[in-house]
């Protein structure tokens, strides 16, 4: 593994713990208690769908597969655009739990 894929799969993973500890503020907010928070990316999907009912999942899938899949565990995310993309997902993602 290159130097640069360990960085970009460093950031991904960083930029993905974030999306999900503004989800557990987020959530936090709408009354869940903080041993209720998620524990699997399948109670995170389960408790937005839930508490986050004006969106649909098609944000949430995408930053999921790209960030924590492509990005962090397979290091796929070569393309700088597809990073900035990614992390710009991340980004919208976040503001639309404000």
């Amino acid at each position: 593994m290159k130097i640069i894929d360990k960085y970009v799969k460093s950031a991904c993973g960083i930029v993905y713990l974030g999306v999900l500890k503004a989800t557990d503020e987020y959530l936090l907010k709408r009354g869940l208690l903080k041993k209720e928070l998620p524990r699997s990316v399948d109670a995170y999907r389960s408790a937005l769908q839930r508490h986050l009912i004006i969106y649909n999942g098609k944000l949430l899938k995408e930053f999921e597969v790209k960030l924590h899949i492509a990005g962090y565990y397979r290091g796929d995310l070569r393309s700088a655009g597809t990073v900035k993309e990614a992390f710009k997902t991340a980004k919208d993602f976040i503001g639309k739990l404000r």
